[in-house]
């Protein structure tokens, strides 16, 4: 059966950046688990199921999932997983993870074994992009060094964050994806004039953010040559 690993942040994940990976992969027959950076259960962004931000269906969606998922109400430990386990590591997004999963060295092992191994891939969606900036491949030279990818883009990021970088919330946001990404060389184009963003290079797919899960989703099951089972 075909596997897929989903590594969430314990900080706030983008909802919809999560549940709609996950449901899709259910969907389609896709043996899916879940893990964090230390096995517990993972906060959603309140943005991302605010229905005056997202509309009262995505949020009630996403909480659905969220609050019901066996997988993400008791995930597993990230240093107990190994990429050799799975045919696809999906990282999603939401500002939480440039606190944690970014820099985690546990989640950077698993996409560079994921890119680099002979049959998975790795899926990088939104704010997780930043991971790219801190993983290098075998060799010693970063994963992303001249590879096409997508993101969360800084012109969404100005909108977000005061002149200070402090974010809604009050936290205060530590680095912009996009500059660690194209410090590192990458080649960076969030397509901002489409409607939705989903960038193929090798077995790294890259995702834009939020309204592009759907694609990033069917282009990951695409890539996994696994059809999706027709909803009833």
């Amino acid at each position: 059966m075909t596997s897929a690993l989903l590594v969430v942040t314990e900080h706030g994940y983008w909802g919809e950046e999560c549940t709609t990976p996950l449901t899709e992969l259910d969907d389609a027959g896709v043996d899916v688990t879940v893990a964090t950076p230390s096995g517990a259960a993972p906060e959603v962004d309140e943005m991302s199921v605010d229905p005056d931000e997202v509309g009262a269906e995505t949020a009630e969606r996403v909480l659905e999932v969220h609050e019901n998922d066996a997988r993400l109400n008791d995930p597993e430990p990230l240093a107990e997983q190994s990429a050799d386990d799975y045919d696809a590591v999906v990282f999603p997004g939401g500002h939480g993870t440039v606190w944690d999963v970014n820099q985690d060295r546990h989640a950077r092992t698993l996409l560079r074994d994921a890119v680099e191994g002979e049959a998975g891939l790795g899926v990088v969606i939104c704010h997780a992009a930043g991971i790219l900036a801190h993983t290098r491949g075998s060799d010693g030279s970063f994963l992303v060094e001249g590879r096409d990818v997508t993101g969360f883009p800084n012109a969404w990021e100005a909108d977000i964050v005061d002149e200070n970088d402090v974010m809604p919330d009050g936290r205060k946001l530590p680095y912009w994806v996009q500059d660690e990404v194209e410090a590192v060389g990458g080649n960076w184009d969030a397509e901002l004039d489409a409607e939705a963003s989903v960038t193929v290079d090798g077995d790294l797919v890259t995702v834009r953010g939020p309204g592009s899960s759907e694609a990033g989703a069917e282009r990951l099951l695409e890539e996994l040559r696994v059809e999706q089972t027709a909803a009833d």
